[in-house]
């Protein structure tokens, strides 16, 4: 609050965010005990989507932005704090020049389009990924995006282009590996949180929730270190066809399930059954054997 009583802005700016236009149906986000902090989405079908229209797919991704912007308003509406869209993999430069093409372009224009209305919804975007192969003028409208959004803090849009999950990875070792042979860092010290400062970025969230629409069970190399743990749901509808109220969906699904994070409670009471009489030094022994295994 601000010394007057008003409520203080959360973007840096000195203003109030704007809340984002409401659903065409009036539809409002339901009340959730739960709401997944961080919620990661493989945006699969657009060109599917376009080809059973008789259109070339690129008009399924022309299609896709309006479904990204009204994602965007119901993670904000319901309190999601972190969004990742999964644009653009690494692999996808194996699809045809003329595609890849459009994509980049798209981006770009996209990106250079919804920036403001971003920036007033209070959303800071951030950009994850490579920078080899990536279209000079893609990354100049990605950075400016992030430069005007910088002090937004209603909602963090991970823009993930030219990303893929093994080379986050593989670019961390690398990074990692040099700076234990320059002396910065001692092999020894490295645990997953020396990880973690080394991916694209280091401050993301854990991945709560992730999403693959278009009717396909597979998380494709996308975010693979921070979504360990993340409840997984596929909805059959392709991206253009899902929007707000379907992301609803999906966190009313969350909000259901159990995130026990490698324990387990035993609900029903019981005797060890026999033969369970195992010294616990033997569960734990992990000394070096005689042979060395």
């Amino acid at each position: 609050m601000t010394a007057t009583g008003a409520k203080t802005p959360r973007d840096g700016s000195g203003r109030e965010p704007v809340a984002p236009p409401p659903h065409p149906s009036g539809a409002r986000p339901p009340r959730l005990a739960v709401v997944p902090r961080h919620v990661a989405v493989v945006m699969d079908g657009n060109g599917r989507w376009a080809n059973a229209r008789g259109l070339p797919r690129v008009e399924g991704h022309r299609a896709g932005e309006a479904t990204l912007m009204d994602v965007i308003a119901g993670a904000l509406e319901i309190g999601v704090s972190e969004l990742s869209a999964y644009a653009f993999s690494t692999e996808n430069w194996k699809r045809s020049p003329a595609e890849v093409r459009f994509i980049m372009g798209f981006s770009r224009k996209v990106l250079r389009a919804q920036r403001d209305d971003l920036n007033a919804w209070g959303v800071r975007v951030r950009w994850v990924g490579r920078t080899p192969r990536l279209w000079a003028s893609v990354l100049k409208e990605l950075r400016a995006a992030e430069d005007l959004t910088a002090g937004n803090s209603e909602l963090v849009l991970n823009m993930c282009i030219n990303y893929g999950g093994r080379a986050e990875i593989a670019d961390a070792t690398r990074a990692i590996a040099e700076d234990v042979a320059a002396g910065r860092l001692k092999a020894s010290s490295i645990s997953e949180k020396t990880i973690q400062r080394y991916l694209y970025s280091p401050t993301m969230r854990d991945v709560d929730l992730f999403i693959r629409t278009g009717d396909e069970q597979r998380t494709s190399n996308f975010l693979m270190w921070s979504s360990s743990y993340a409840e997984l749901y596929f909805s059959p509808l392709p991206w253009p066809d899902f929007n707000r109220t379907e992301l609803w969906k999906a966190c009313e699904a969350y909000a259901g399930r159990e995130r026990r994070y490698g324990g387990a409670v035993d609900k029903v009471l019981h005797e060890e059954p026999a033969g369970a009489e195992v010294r616990e030094a033997d569960e734990a022994d992990e000394s070096p054997r005689p042979d060395g295994q």
